[in-house]
């Protein structure tokens, strides 16, 4: 359904692309008070406006910010240190819910953006942008559980160079998959271990060693996974 795509696209974009770490940190921090909370739903409503370019679509698109900063106030309302990573998820679930209720109930839908109008096009877009900072975001939450305690001076070498390394990885894989060539993995993963293991030697430490090999199974995982659907979809 290219109008659900359309949305999840405009949603990956403001929720992870065009959402800053200090807006995050904002909006937990002064919830309601926050102006990052309200300048965040208006980005989505602009987003949705765009990428979906129907004149008719404009009450949807108030529908959908107006949904968006319910369920973000309720989660940040809500949120305990403890409870971050479940909500999360439980988050993201809503949204694209909502997303996926909008796209079935709106059935009068016709493209008018030419670029965007093929579907090939648009879902490898989509797929593109989840691939980059939303499956960076997924990962950290979901393996935050075993963030080891690294040594001191370590920590920005690993948010930064290591975002990076698994956003180029996470594509690389993609392409292989989407391209019909899911062996050139295999040298990937190669290369990977053979850069990773010295410095996994030099660290001695096997709780690292565990966090860093599972969070490259998960990335690589969801990355398999998104050519494998991207592949199917379009052939």
């Amino acid at each position: 359904m290219i109008l659900f795509v359309k949305l999840l696209l405009a949603h990956l974009i403001g929720d992870f692309i065009l959402q800053p770490r200090a807006w995050v940190t904002a909006k937990e921090t002064w919830k309601l008070k926050a102006w990052q909370l309200y300048a965040h739903v208006l980005i989505h409503a602009v987003l949705v406006t765009v990428i979906v370019w129907d004149v008719y679509f404009w009450p949807w698109a108030l529908l959908i910010a107006g949904t968006h900063f319910v369920i973000d106030a309720l989660k940040i309302t809500l949120q305990k240190e403890r409870t971050k990573r479940v909500l999360f998820f439980v988050d993201q679930a809503l949204h694209i819910g909502v997303l996926f209720v909008v796209a079935c109930a709106y059935q009068d839908y016709v493209p008018e953006l030419i670029i965007l109008g093929d579907p090939r096009i648009l879902l490898f877009i989509t797929c593109i942008v989840f691939l980059t900072t939303p499956a960076s975001a997924s990962i950290r939450f979901f393996i935050a559980r075993w963030t080891p305690h690294l040594p001191e001076g370590d920590d920005e070498s690993l948010q930064s160079a290591g975002k990076y390394i698994g956003i180029l990885e996470r594509l690389f894989v993609f392409a292989f998959f989407a391209s019909g060539h899911p062996e050139g993995v295999g040298f990937l993963i190669a290369a990977k271990s053979v850069f990773r293991f010295g410095d996994l030697k030099e660290a001695k430490s096997r709780k690292l060693t565990e966090y860093v090999l599972i969070g490259t199974l998960i990335s690589f995982g969801i990355a398999m996974l998104t050519g494998i659907v991207f592949a199917r979809l379009i052939s």
